[in-house]
């Protein structure tokens, strides 16, 4: 078996190495290149069909080669007349044209091995699609193989061969005499073509008169490639040496039976008795039987019965057989009517184009693909005609594969890309964007599509302008991101800055509003937000534009707008653009919400930085620093105590300095305090050291529960101590001694000396007496027992600000200066719960100064933001596109 399979291998391989090197010495292939064999057709189906190209143009041809050593085995004389039977019939081709007619490219050309001609690119012979497979390369090509024919290609078949059928009869005055599937090839758009006139016979009469031909009679003893098709031809020229138009009729109506009958003639013919073949078939067909034809389209049964009628004079004509009701097919018609395009007018193809969308669908994909297609871009060259015909190429484009999209309809579709009139064929590729870019190749998307949507931004036009910004969104996802940042976004921005009309400026703004999900944070950041306050107009189509903008990438979670850029850049914007005279109520409450969100979270996050910076401080202070000791603490100066009129004095900034200042210590010092005690003054050193050793002692024994915690002073002052000069311990620094002059403002009470008076300068606690004659905590006996100050350190303990840690102020304690500025005080106390959001806002600027935070401002609730009625009269579609943007 495998020996059996090499010896057919090199069998093929020596076949087809022969022919290549018969073809390789005809002159055809001086100016055609050959390629592979794909087909084979005509007489005995004796021509090889390769396809091929033209050297010069490149134009795609079909070379037909027939090879003199398949007519070896023949003697001389009749291998002469095998060859001018075959050359007679190319040569009365080459001088027939027709569309119904195969159409010859180069005339015949004669080696000593082969005989060449080319035509048309050919697809295969109607008889290697209805199973004959002689002569084909060997495996047989699977196109062939398992090509089938559709309905709609079978009925415009028949009708084109009943067209070239009736050019013969009554416009050349010649019967065809061999018409049979082999003689019958398809082209590479699915046309089919005639061919074979090996044995055509032209009339003898006059062209005035009927025409008359004379018929040869029957010979046997000749070679069949000689003779015709006895199988498709008519009794009569068996019988009666006679013939005539209905001559080719009666071949068509068995051409028809085989079509419909896997390639089966209607009579099988004995060759080598063929009158007595005849002669049975002429009974039969007398009184042919109806199962004969039960295979046959019931439309059409009644006709071809007349054609294989055994009188001539029953069959019906080629132009009659052209207007029968079976050919009056949707699909045949269409084609047909493309047969005939070059007959028609701009407005006569125009109507057809127009109606073509709604027959496509109902043809078969081949049909469409090679048919359609090839006609629908041969009309590319007529701009007019471009956007009748556009809209039919990309529904087909559509329907294909992207590898058939690339090598059928890109390479005509190519110059179009670049036509920039009539301007509607921007129109239509913008509404087909999504379907170019999907299938397109990226190197001409960059090159050919693209810049067609970058013309339409910048074209005169402001619907064109209005349609590609509102197109754009739609297949934003499908354009690389750096063809978008450098290409399509500066176009947009530009196309709102200068144009002139109001709808193409909103529609600029909306587009960007939907595009933002495919652009990068800090592009938006850096190029999107700035040229928003570069818009001149403010016009409410284009304030709620903007605003749109701004609410999509504050609200985005991709993207986000950073506090830093909220507090400098957005706010003020926004805040100046929402006390336009020209915004109603509703839009105002628009701008409204979209600010107070921006402010919430600029204070939420800005307070959270604070507060983790804070605890890192805190966590760096007591793991990094070594604890103080007494004299340390004494020595510290306390540069925040000034006086009064010195506080006074300071600027707004100072102030809220100052205010930081105080409220950053609050917290360093907030953990619970022990209850303050008030001691005798030390006079002595030694009164000093038993003072504070009793303290430190005394710690364990003491319970915070019980203990009169003083109550909190508001404002920014502490309040004064007692006259007596008093020790106080806080629970983890040493015993201090402290003037009783106010903390933080350098207050002193009245009573004139050390203690009294109004202090007119900048003092700070004289702890000098106690320095002198302070002793050091280490030079004792006995250790103290510090187990009430671990204590203070625990998580449980809660914290209290710094004013909790000082002592109540006396009960009869009656100051002038402190009833004096108690006002203040008041106010402060109105500030403090507005100060922990602001951060340390300067005195003065509550809740009346700013409107952001007065709850009464904002009572009235957020509502949809609306256009203004009389803000747009230039497009009807920018409210609809701004709710796109808010939702």
């Amino acid at each position: 078996m495998e020996s059996m399979l090499n010896k057919l291998k090199s069998t093929v391989t020596k076949v087809t190495a022969d022919v290549t090197s018969a073809v390789m010495g005809n002159p055809v292939t001086r100016e055609f290149e050959v390629g592979r064999h794909i087909a084979s057709g005509g007489p005995g189906m004796c021509w090889r069909i390769y396809n091929g190209t033209k050297k010069s143009t490149k134009q795609e041809v079909a070379v037909f080669v027939f090879d003199k050593k398949m007519i070896d085995k023949y003697q001389k004389f009749e291998k002469d007349q095998i060859i001018d039977s075959l050359k007679k019939g190319v040569t009365q081709l080459t001088r027939l044209r027709h569309p119904r007619l195969l159409t010859v490219q180069h005339p015949l050309e004669e080696s000593r091995d082969c005989l060449a001609f080319c035509t048309e690119p050919v697809f295969a012979s109607l008889s290697n699609v209805l199973g004959q497979w002689d002569n084909l390369p060997s495996p047989v090509p699977n196109d062939i193989k398992e090509y089938k024919l559709y309905d709609v290609e079978t009925k415009y078949g028949l009708l084109q061969m009943s067209e070239g059928l009736s050019f013969l009869h009554s416009g050349v005055k010649m019967v065809h005499g061999n018409l049979c599937p082999e003689n019958i090839i398809l082209n590479k758009s699915g046309a089919w073509k005639i061919m074979g006139f090996d044995f055509s016979i032209s009339s003898i009469n006059s062209s005035d008169a009927e025409p008359k031909y004379t018929c040869k009679e029957w010979e046997p003893n000749l070679p069949p490639l000689c003779l015709p098709n006895p199988e498709y031809l008519a009794p009569e020229y068996i019988l009666s040496v006679s013939c005539d138009a209905a001559s080719d009729m009666y071949s068509l109506g068995v051409v028809m039976h085989a079509i419909f009958n896997e390639g089966k003639p209607v009579f099988q013919v004995n060759k080598h008795d063929i009158f007595k073949s005849f002669s049975r078939q002429l009974d039969q067909l007398s009184s042919i039987s109806p199962t004969v034809l039960n295979k046959i389209p019931e439309a059409v049964r009644e006709h071809v019965k007349m054609l294989l009628s055994v009188t001539p004079n029953v069959r019906p004509d080629a132009d009659q057989m052209t207007k029968i009701p079976f050919f009056d097919d949707v699909g045949a018609i269409t084609l047909q009517y493309f047969d005939s395009l070059f007959q028609r007018d701009n407005l006569q193809k125009s109507q057809f184009y127009k109606g073509l969308p709604k027959v496509l669908p109902k043809l078969p994909k081949r049909v469409v693909v090679y048919r359609i297609l090839p006609a629908l871009t041969s009309e590319f060259v007529n701009p007019d005609m471009v956007p009748f015909v556009l809209p039919n190429v990309l529904l087909i484009a559509e329907e294909c594969t992207k590898e058939e999209y690339i090598r059928l309809i890109l390479p005509d579709l190519s110059p179009v890309f670049k036509q920039q009139e009539p301007i509607q064929i921007l129109l239509i590729f913008l509404q087909k964007m999504d379907l170019l870019l999907t299938k397109t190749p990226p190197e001409e998307i960059k090159n050919s599509v693209l810049p067609m949507v970058y013309r339409a931004l910048e074209a005169p036009s402001v619907q064109i302008q209005e349609l590609c910004l509102n197109i754009i969104p739609t297949f934003a996802n499908l354009i690389d991101y750096p063809s978008m940042k450098n290409s399509l976004i500066p176009r947009i921005k530009s196309a709102c800055l200068q144009t002139s009309s109001l709808a193409v400026r909103v529609n600029s703004l909306v587009c960007l509003g939907k595009i933002l999900e495919y652009l990068d944070k800090w592009y938006v950041i850096d190029e999107i937000l700035p040229f928003l306050q570069q818009i001149p107009s403010r016009e409410p189509a284009v304030l709620m534009g903007i605003l749109g903008i701004y609410k999509c990438t504050f609200s985005h979670k991709k993207l986000g707008i950073p506090k830093e850029h909220l507090a400098s850049k957005s706010l003020p914007h926004l805040v100046s653009l929402s006390i336009d005279n020209n915004l109603n109520l509703n839009q105002f409450n628009s701008f409204m919400v979209v600010i107070r969100d921006m402010l919430g979270r600029m204070e939420a996050e800005h307070k959270t930085k604070l507060e983790q910076l804070h605890i890192m401080q805190e966590q760096q202070r007591y793991t990094q620093s070594p604890p103080r000791s007494g004299n340390q603490y004494v020595n510290d100066s306390t540069p925040h105590l000034h006086t009064i009129s010195h506080f006074m004095s300071l600027t707004l900034e100072e102030k809220q300095r100052l205010a930081k200042e105080q409220e950053q210590a609050a917290k360093l010092r907030n953990q619970q305090p022990l209850a303050p005690q008030t001691i005798r003054p030390a006079s002595t050193a030694k009164d000093l050291t038993s003072s504070l050793l009793n303290n430190i002692t005394s710690l364990n024994s003491l319970s915070l529960a019980n203990t009169a915690r003083p109550a909190p002073v508001q404002g920014a002052t502490i309040a004064a101590f007692p006259a007596s000069s008093p020790m106080v311990s806080n629970g983890f620094n040493p015993p201090m001694g402290f003037q009783t002059g106010g903390m933080g403002m350098g207050m002193r009470p009245p009573g004139g000396g050390l203690y009294g008076g109004m202090a007119t300068t900048t003092s700070t606690p004289n702890f000098g007496a106690l320095t002198q004659n302070h002793v050091s905590v280490g030079q004792t006996n006995k250790a103290p027992n510090m187990a009430a100050l671990d204590s203070l350190f625990t998580p449980s303990k809660p914290k209290v600000s710094l004013n909790q840690m000082g002592p109540t102020a006396a009960p009869g304690t009656n100051t002038p200066w402190l009833n004096q500025y108690g006002s203040a005080q008041t106010a402060q106390t109105q500030l403090q719960g507005v100060s922990a959001g602001m951060g340390g806002v300067p005195t003065g600027f509550g809740m009346q100064a700013n409107p952001f935070f007065s709850p009464q401002n904002f009572s009235q609730p957020a509502a949809t933001p609306s256009m203004n009625q009389s803000g747009v009269k230039h497009s009807a579609s920018v409210n609809n596109d701004l709710k796109d943007l808010f939702g």
